[in-house]
């Protein structure tokens, strides 16, 4: 499910006293959250002169933002990308584009349910599928995962006896 905006993060506090942010990345990691050349504050499209990687955050400096006090003034918010507008490396994707996709058994083409959503791990990601006869919960991982195409909103997966909830 193709999506224009997509909520990228939350600007969670001030870094220093010069004004720069502390953005908290959700759905995606920090490096590629980076890799966009514009975010969208409010629905305003903002570039920002200067960004780094710190401890799971981004810490972003945006025009006119100058000192802690405008920094704190915009905590809170919450912090869109357009997908076009970075260029991340395939099987990339926000949490947010996979909520919705049909999962499919990846050998019959069997529609098993609709990602629900998608819970995080320290290992990887697992996406939970509902709303079909069973409940799945797939991890988000190469042997479990065939394919993902976001354009024609699904999800192919690799079916292994007993991983459906009800089954023995």
């Amino acid at each position: 499910m193709v999506q224009e905006f997509i909520t990228a993060g939350k600007i969670v506090g001030a870094h220093g006293v010069r004004g720069e942010l502390k953005l908290l990345p959700q759905g995606i990691d920090a490096p590629s959250l980076a890799r966009f050349g514009t975010y969208y504050i409010d629905g305003a499209p903002v570039t920002p002169t200067a960004r780094r990687e710190h401890k799971g955050c981004l810490l972003v400096k945006l025009p006119g933002v100058e000192d802690m006090d405008a920094a704190l003034a915009l905590k809170g918010k919450s912090v869109a990308v357009r997908r076009q507008d970075g260029d991340l490396p395939g099987g990339v994707y926000f949490d947010q584009e996979l909520l919705g996709l049909t999962a499919r058994d990846a050998a019959t083409g069997e529609a098993l349910g609709t990602v629900e959503e998608v819970l995080l791990y320290p290992a990887h990601k697992i996406y939970a599928v509902r709303g079909g006869k069973d409940e799945y919960l797939i991890p988000a991982v190469p042997a479990f995962v065939k394919e993902i195409n976001i354009t024609e909103g699904y999800l192919d997966i690799h079916v292994w006896e007993g991983m459906g909830s009800h089954e023995d």
